[in-house]
């Protein structure tokens, strides 16, 4: 049966793993599953199924995992770089007022792009060419930017861009492993719907222990 719209993925598998267990404990069922064909060697493979889609669950739950922690830490590093150099900009701006030539070369002229690839490369410039230009760093020393903190900007901008490259590759490793719990799944629901109408002709006289195998019953 395929999952339900209202259920969960963690609900379909321990509805399944209920159901498996019961079959093979409650006698009365498992001599009636046997007799369409569900014997141990046939529960069995679908034993090996479920047990192959919980692994490959709990992994695409693992991976979901390190993808939100990567990008926490992404989010973390950029906003701490954005505060500062949103400060740096401001303070630069003022210095340089009277300076269209040096507000050019740090990239301080017009709006700051928001798109992130064109925003971190107004950032790099900025923060580049002030630590190569002496005359620059002693201006900006007059409203507190020192060489110091704009090394510190520049590793920061270092760590940005390695927090990012790990995010991609956990959003990468994320969603192959989305893929391989939905083609699990694919299987393991396509099993047990076939194996859920049989129960229900096999235990048609007998709805209290269709019930036992997860299966809700009209009264």
């Amino acid at each position: 049966m395929p999952l339900k719209k209202n259920q969960t993925e963690a609900e379909a598998l321990e509805q399944y793993r209920v159901s498996f267990e019961n079959v093979e404990k409650q006698t009365e069922i498992a001599t009636i599953m046997a007799e369409f064909g569900y014997d141990e060697t046939l529960l069995t493979e679908g034993k090996t199924l479920l047990t192959k889609t919980r692994e490959i669950y709990d992994y695409n739950k693992k991976e979901d995992d390190e993808k939100s922690a990567a990008y926490k830490n992404f989010t973390e590093i950029k906003e701490n770089l954005a505060k500062t150099y949103g400060m740096h900009r401001k303070k630069a701006k003022v210095i340089f007022r009277k300076e269209p030539t040096i507000l050019n070369k740090l990239a301080l002229t017009g709006s700051l792009p928001t798109a992130y690839i064109k925003w971190l490369e107004t950032v790099k410039k900025f923060y580049t060419v002030a630590s190569k230009n002496k005359d620059i760093q002693d201006k900006l020393i007059r409203l507190k930017i020192t060489i110091e903190e704009i090394n510190e900007t520049i590793q920061l901008i270092s760590d940005l861009e390695t927090a990012r490259a790990e995010y991609l590759r956990e959003k990468g490793e994320s969603q192959d492993a989305t893929k391989l719990k939905d083609k699990a799944f694919g299987e393991i629901d396509d099993w047990m719907s076939e194996f859920y109408a049989v129960a229900k002709i096999g235990l048609e006289d007998h709805p209290q222990l269709l019930e036992s195998l997860g299966k809700f019953v009209r009264s």
